[in-house]
């Protein structure tokens, strides 16, 4: 009997390249106007290819977002559950999330602009993850700051997630050392807690 034809693999680090491609156009142009060809163009593949991965344009930003939410999450998880005491896992917050705003720029940046043009059940699975994420610093920062109420806590927190992220709709032509130090001490500020000593295993970013 004749051998039975072999399945074409699809290449994955083409899938990577398609995810990236999406997240660079749609950072800088807005989701909505980006084409599947715009997106094949960028990715240095036929706009075609592109459905041997994924059903539609929709289904790209569904992944793009799930996996910004899946990482902050993990790294959440992760620090919460090796830091030593609550100064440190609030710390280890903050500079993880500079991290992502740093390296994943682009996908973040997608994620605050275009979650609210994902079909309904969508969005709201990942409204619930960033509210999740949120009460992870909450709960950290509540020993820290008993001074201030349960809204006031989460006002601390949302004000700090939102100068680290102010980063993402601007290029403010700093050195990415410089630019981590600046929002490393303004989202202190917002929290209104000095910072930890930085913990030598944690990895410094450079100029990007």
């Amino acid at each position: 009997m004749p051998s039975p034809p072999l399945r074409r693999q699809r290449d994955p680090e083409r899938k990577e390249r398609i995810l990236v491609a999406a997240a660079e156009l749609a950072a800088r142009r807005g989701f909505h106007t980006v084409g599947m060809a715009d997106i094949g163009a960028e990715a240095g593949i036929v706009g075609s290819g592109i459905y041997r991965h994924f059903d539609s344009k929709n289904a790209i930003l569904v992944v793009l977002l799930d996996r910004v939410m899946d990482r902050l999450q993990s790294g959440a998880e992760a620090i919460l559950a090796t830091a030593p005491n609550d100064r440190s896992a609030l710390s280890s917050l903050v500079r993880d999330h500079i991290r992502v705003a740093v390296e994943d720029r682009s996908v973040l940046a997608v994620y605050h602009r275009e979650i609210h043009n994902l079909p309904e059940e969508d969005r709201r699975r990942l409204r619930r993850k960033q509210r999740h994420y949120v009460e992870e610093w909450v709960h950290v920062l509540a020993p820290l700051r008993r001074d201030l109420a349960d809204g006031e806590l989460r006002l601390a927190v949302h004000a700090a997630v939102g100068a680290v992220q102010s980063t993402l709709f601007f290029r403010s032509g700093l050195a990415t050392e410089r630019l981590v130090e600046l929002l490393d001490t303004m989202a202190h500020a917002c929290l209104g807690v000095d910072p930890a000593p930085m913990d030598s295993s944690e990895p410094v970013l450079t100029n990007l």
